[in-house]
């Protein structure tokens, strides 16, 4: 969704309803049962956050990506960095562990082959900037 919301343009609320109605079909669209509800609701609270927090999340992201400008970055790159960025600042009770190795594996499956190690670089600096363990 934040993928979408970047390419396109597109706001939260316009990226979450295209999800749901297209290509979430399969992880809770119309017919989610009460299972999938909760990852519905985490899912849409993501990109609802990063939506309230974009501007405070690049400029954390762009504090410490001295070499690598935010819009020079892949958009794969650049949208891991902002959900896990969210992550870090907003979701205190999830551990920097498991934040950093969610991303990694994002980048692993979705980015480039040196996306991995850029995007633990860039959020290990993040977060020991932010003191978090």
């Amino acid at each position: 969704m934040l993928y979408q919301m970047d390419v396109g343009g597109s706001g939260a609320e316009d990226a979450i309803r295209a999800y749901w109605a297209h290509l979430g079909e399969n992880e809770g669209g119309d017919g989610a049962d009460a299972s999938d509800a909760g990852m519905v609701e985490f899912a849409n609270m993501l990109v609802r956050g990063f939506a309230t927090h974009r501007a405070r999340i690049d400029e954390t992201i762009r504090s410490v990506s001295h070499h690598w400008r935010l819009e020079r970055m892949t958009r794969v790159d650049r949208n891991i960095l902002r959900l896990a960025t969210f992550e870090l600042l907003e979701l205190t009770d999830v551990p920097r562990r498991v934040t950093l190795n969610e991303a990694i594996e994002l980048a692993k499956r979705f980015g480039s082959e040196g996306s991995a190690g850029f995007v633990n670089g860039v959020l290990d600096r993040i977060a020991g900037d932010l003191g978090k363990s």
